[in-house]
Order: structure tokens, then sequence, then C-alpha cells
């Protein structure tokens, strides 16, 4: 049944099972009685919209879905959501810009709940040269360009390791967020060509590194990710920026001289 038809309980028992809550866990959490949640679940009782948001506060539930959830009971959003060229998110935009533009001469981007890029610095942009326009979009998705064999996979010196890396990144945000079109985008990646066998990660790592081959080496780069911290916008919400940073000298330099080229 589509989640849009579906009542306010079976959607949230579905999040609960997709959380691997017991009814008795998601009550003692929510601090109500299994009864009650179960009279909820089933249609018995109508919850108010305050116990509603309770339940999907436990749940960790995305906004987009808690929306979803009010609806299905009757209610009207209580997130909003604006596309994020709207005037109503330009303080937001206005700082997503200036982080991008700071972080140079590394790469930064942002991307949306479905890894399509929403925007990027310069230094992220000199990587796409060469890119088949195919993968290039509108949408151009952040996973499929990584990891598609005519995108930057064959530029990648540590594929295997970056590529199970991804997927797991990519695994975890669609059992999250519950998100079909994240599950098709991993099942259409998992069918991407990928080396025999994965290595592990040295036994110093502390973190997995991008590395790419350049004309005068390989570069190696580590990753961060923001968030906005209090978002009441669905699209905020869903919104993350990725920095690059380079994990040794020969990167850095490289950067540096890349940004300075006309």
């Amino acid at each position: 049944m589509n989640s849009q038809s579906q009542t306010a309980g079976a959607l949230l028992r579905q999040w609960r099972q997709r959380r691997r809550l017991s009814q008795l866990d998601l009550a003692c959490e929510a601090e109500i009685s299994t009864r009650h949640l179960s009279f909820v679940e089933t249609g018995r009782a109508q919850p108010s919209r305050d116990m509603l948001l309770h339940l999907a506060e436990q749940l960790d539930m995305p906004l987009r879905e808690r929306n979803r959830l009010l609806a299905a009971a009757g209610f009207a959003p209580l997130y909003s959501q604006h596309d994020l060229a709207d005037p109503a998110l330009a303080p937001a935009r206005q700082a997503i810009e200036q982080l991008l533009k700071a972080h140079e001469p590394y790469p930064a981007l942002a991307i949306d709940r479905q890894w399509n890029l929403l925007a990027a610095n310069a230094a992220a942009t000199a990587f796409l040269a060469g890119m088949p326009g195919f993968l290039l979009g509108p949408p151009l998705n952040v996973m499929r360009l990584s990891l598609h064999p005519e995108g930057l996979a064959p530029r990648i010196a540590n594929l295997a390791l970056w590529r199970a890396h991804l997927l797991m990144r990519l695994q975890r945000d669609a059992e999250i967020s519950g998100d079909e079109t994240l599950f098709d985008l991993l099942d259409e990646l998992r069918g991407y060509p990928a080396p025999a066998e994965v290595p592990a990660p040295p036994s110093d790592a502390v973190l997995v590194p991008l590395q790419l081959h350049s004309e005068h080496g390989v570069l190696s780069l580590i990753s961060t990710i923001t968030v906005f911290g209090t978002p009441n916008d669905v699209t905020l919400a869903e919104l993350a920026l990725e920095t690059f940073f380079p994990a040794d000298a020969f990167t850095a330099e490289y950067l540096r001289n890349l940004m300075k080229s006309p």
C-alpha cells in the first residue's frame, strides 16, 4: 500500500518496525501504555496531534514523514517545505553560499536527501571536467557520478574501499529515511562494475580517504558532513554540506594551484 493512503496508525507501525522496536520498546520510550500504542496502531484509538508528534520524535522520523503522519490523521502539516530558491530560505541560502565559497581552494558541495547536487564551489566543479553530459543532469546525482564506470570511478585510486564506504552510507540513509528512491539508487549502484574484492583499511587508519588520480600524482581527501542544527523546514532538514580537506601536503598544494589556474 502506498504510504500516502495509509492510516496514521499503519504509518506509526511501519516506522516502529523500521526502527526495529517492539510495541513495548516504543511505549516505554514514549511513556505511554503498550495497550494505548496498540490501539493507536490498529486505529481503535484516535491520537491527538501532540501524541503523534511525540511518537514521531521517539521514532526519529524525518520532518517530511512527520508531515505525512499528521496528514494521515487529518491534521495540517507542521513543517514548511520551500524550494531552496524561495525567498523564505534566503538566509539559509546565503549561509550555504558563504560556506561553499569560504572553503575554497578545497572542494565543497550541497546535496539534497537523494544525493542530488544543489550547489558546489569552484574547487568541486573543477573535478567535473570531462564528465559525460548524461551524468551531469539535471539533476546531477553525486552517488551516481562517483561510482558510474563513465564517471569518476576510473579516477578513484582506492575505488573498492571508497565504493564500499559510499554504499554503506547510502544504505544507512535509505534505512533511516525510508525513501524508496534511495533504495532504487542503491540497487543501481550495486549493479555497476566493481573491483573483485574490498581491501580492509590499514590497521592505523581512522578515516577512509577519497584518493583520486591526477596528472601529477594521487590526491588524498577526507570529508566532513554539515547539516542545519534546528531546521523547521523540510528542505533544510534534508540538506547537507559535504566539505573535503586535503589529507596530505601534496594534495593541499595541488588544490591551491588548481584554483590559481585561469
